[in-house]
């Protein structure tokens, strides 16, 4: 067999996701030349060196403009898609873009659009669905196990520490909402699980804020979809539990009942728990903030990219970015979400959140023009 031509891997964003991501590609054998590009220098500077990266620059226009590159990880804040991705296309790069597209739905379509005007090998990154557990649901679901779908209910519950850490970098916090930003994992599980029967026809859902209101963002949201098939999906989420709440991250719980059968999975961590005197300090931790928290119990495995041993990071984002390399470098199938999937998950969650506004059902799908304006209002 021919030698296969080492790829160009160009990362933007050295945050925590960025870091993960970057390390791993430093040992896949397919990735000859690693560029990084990140606003916070010293940030950037600190990656470059620890992973041995080929170059540096706090333009990620430069960066992605470089004839090196072949593929393009865009892991900046939530808000902070877009530009890079475009740029990516722009360029003809196959892509893997941390969720969202972006924050506002509009943005999002011009994004797919552009992605799908071109051709490009576009991926959006939904770790969760490379956990074992869930990827036997899927295999038995689609096997015919349950038979049709019939119903599900989606219960997620969050700690206050990651939202802290996601809305401090923007001003902008009228879409750094639960559903927006951790509930679309949820969501996204929740659709990709029912396949074809996961077509929405209306929503209808409610919102509380008051514990998380001093952020500008909401405590929240619950919701009903109705589908094409008569069929329901329940999805609720809270991110306003206190500091202390021993989970890491997420704690979720999930069913989906089918004509012949059910599946039931409790995913809330709980089977390996610690209880230690020394304190085990905030999850979520990023560069440049400081949650003061003294936690003594812990949920392990409750951290949704996985567990550091030996200095390496273990779990489902290791298996999500590894697969990845190897669908671009050796065209494997994955399951990762599409590009048109992230835009959905967009799209949906935001209309849960345009009916929890108004008060009322709202019927889908919905233009992104027509969301927008009415989340805007």
């Amino acid at each position: 067999m021919a030698d296969k031509k080492e790829l160009g891997l160009a990362v933007v964003g050295c945050g925590v996701v960025g870091r993960m991501r970057a390390t791993l590609a430093k040992d896949f054998p397919g990735i000859g030349w690693i560029g990084l590009s990140d606003m916070n220098e010293p940030v950037g500077h600190k990656l470059k060196e620890d992973i041995d990266a080929d170059f540096f620059t706090n333009d990620f226009r430069e960066l992605i403009a470089r004839p090196e590159v072949d593929a393009v990880i865009v892991a900046t804040s939530t808000w902070a898609h877009m530009e890079p991705t475009l740029a990516a296309v722009e360029q003809g790069h196959m892509l893997f873009i941390e969720k969202p597209l972006a924050t506002d739905a509009e943005q999002s379509a011009e994004i797919l659009a552009a992605i799908e005007a071109a051709g490009i090998d576009a991926v959006v990154g939904y770790t969760q669905r490379f956990r074992r557990r869930f990827l036997v649901v899927k295999e038995r679901i689609q096997t015919g196990q349950i038979g049709e779908f019939n119903c599900a209910v989606v219960r997620a519950f969050m700690n206050r520490m990651a939202p802290t850490g996601e809305v401090r970098l923007s001003q902008d916090r009228r879409h750094l909402t639960p559903m927006v930003v951790s509930g679309t994992h949820s969501l996204d599980m929740a659709f990709w699980l029912m396949g074809d029967a996961g077509k929405p026809v209306s929503i209808y859902a409610r919102s509380t804020e008051n514990v998380m209101k001093e952020l500008g963002t909401k405590d929240a949201t619950f919701g009903v979809f109705t589908m094409e098939n008569g069929s329901m999906f329940s999805m609720n989420i809270c991110w306003a539990l206190p500091k202390e709440w021993p989970g890491a991250v997420y704690g979720l719980e999930i069913g989906i009942v089918g004509t012949e059968g059910v599946i039931d999975i409790e995913d809330t961590h709980r089977d390996v728990i610690l209880a230690t005197e020394n304190a085990q300090g905030p999850a979520y931790n990023p560069d440049g903030l400081t949650i003061e928290v003294e936690r003594n119990v812990d949920f392990l495995t409750s951290f949704p990219p996985g567990d550091i041993h030996d200095g390496e990071l273990w779990g489902p984002m290791r298996e999500e970015t590894n697969s990845w390399f190897n669908r671009i470098y050796n065209g494997k199938k994955t399951p990762h979400a599409t590009a048109a999937e992230g835009h959905r998950n967009l799209v949906l969650t935001m209309a849960m959140d345009l009916s929890a506004k108004r008060g009322a059902e709202v019927k889908l799908p919905i233009d992104p023009a027509e969301l927008m304006a009415g989340l805007n209002e």
